[in-house]
């Protein structure tokens, strides 16, 4: 069964780098799924009849033949260039040994100062997903404070799984019920985030605070991303004062469950260990999707450059999305002194609505980006 990553990226192959029409490849996927060439690498490596045969016409063929042999020499020279620094992410994480205070600290989100003029000449490229997915990993600090931030990127990669699906069908890419509504998950509890209710798995017995210094003991879920005025509602001052320090309990953190791959029974190398062999999204993935998916408009303007150039571009990715957290903070704690969490809830997805990247409508838009101006996520702030 194609997955909705690999029906994007396919789809998205042969309109921008094969250059078929959509009309022309849309009508062709179930040919491919059955010839098994459902990837980019698959294709580049098939032989022209075979192409051949699903578009009848070699000329199509040989042409995307070519096309996917370039994209996978590009890709494979791209994931050389940052294989570092991923590699050292997941070796952090995922080693055997760590306490759960050092996998806590190893998934931590980058972090600047900016002050808000600053942030308000900032404009980013980037999809839909990975802003969803910024949006309720920030929100869950106000709405689920006491979730540690393993917790919070994994229920947050759960509401875009559910966004995802809800989108995928709405166009025609996919069909018949979610796996929540076909009773997957039923019985796990749920929680709302960006007003979606999202299945959870609770993770007894983690304290995220296991095995920290004395003298980091304690995680500051609320450590200010920005420059602010002393005075202002949004400074680390207000903020001790307000509503999120004071609604901290313990509860057991969670995970988001993946009903999807609960449902088609993916990869166990999808399942933490920790999880009872239930599906789970976990926080590196989430973490490592956000940290590559936001560019600066200026550089998607530009040519490819060399390595040096490259590794640049991914230093700037990471400055890029913590200027987009910084906005984000500062949005949210605007609001929060002053209405309830389900409202906060509530009114983050509209929040999202308003700023998302224009795409085109319908199938054409799926995966597409687009421009994100931090002075539109600032300007949503509370007045007064």
């Amino acid at each position: 069964m194609t997955t909705k990553t690999e029906l994007q990226d396919i789809l998205r192959f042969f309109t921008q780098d094969a250059k078929i029409p959509l009309q022309i490849a849309l009508p062709k996927v179930k040919d491919l799924q059955k010839a098994n060439l459902v990837s980019i690498a698959e294709l580049a490596g098939a032989d022209v009849k075979t192409i051949e045969d699903i578009f009848h016409d070699e000329k199509t063929a040989k042409q995307i033949i070519s096309a996917a042999k370039r994209v996978s020499k590009k890709r494979k020279s791209s994931d050389a260039s940052s294989a570092s620094p991923v590699k050292r992410v997941k070796k952090t994480v995922e080693g055997d040994n760590l306490t759960p205070a050092a996998i806590e600290q190893s998934l931590a989100l980058p972090s600047v100062d900016a002050d808000v003029e600053e942030l308000t000449q900032v404009s980013l490229h980037t999809n839909r997903a990975p802003l969803v997915l910024a949006f309720a990993v920030t929100l869950l600090k106000y709405t689920m404070p006491s979730q540690p931030l393993s917790s919070r990127l994994s229920l947050a990669q759960a509401v875009v799984s559910a966004n995802s699906r809800s989108k995928a069908v709405s166009i025609g890419l996919e069909k018949g019920p979610s796996a929540a509504e076909d009773g997957w998950g039923l019985g796990q509890p749920t929680v709302k985030v960006m007003n979606r209710e999202i299945h959870t798995l609770k993770r007894w017995g983690y304290d995220a605070e296991e095995g920290a210094d004395a003298s980091d003991q304690g995680p500051n879920l609320q450590r200010p991303l920005l420059k602010e005025e002393p005075g202002s509602e949004s400074s680390p001052a207000a903020l001790s004062q307000n509503t999120i320090v004071g609604v901290v309990e313990k509860e057991p953190a969670l995970w988001g469950l993946d009903l999807e791959s609960m449902r088609s029974s993916t990869k166990a190398s999808h399942t933490e260990k920790s999880t009872g062999g239930l599906p789970v999204h976990t926080a590196q993935s989430a973490r490592a999707y956000l940290i590559k998916s936001f560019s600066s408009k200026s550089a998607t303007e530009g040519s490819e450059g060399n390595s040096k150039k490259k590794s640049v571009t991914l230093a700037e990715k990471e400055r890029n999305l913590a200027l987009l957290l910084g906005a984000l903070d500062l949005l949210y704690s605007s609001w929060a002194p002053y209405i309830s969490v389900e409202d906060l809830d509530r009114r983050a997805w509209s929040w999202y609505v308003q700023v998302r990247p224009e795409v085109d409508s319908g199938v054409a838009g799926w995966g597409g980006k687009g421009e994100v101006k931090l002075s539109d996520i600032l300007s949503l702030r509370r007045k007064g």
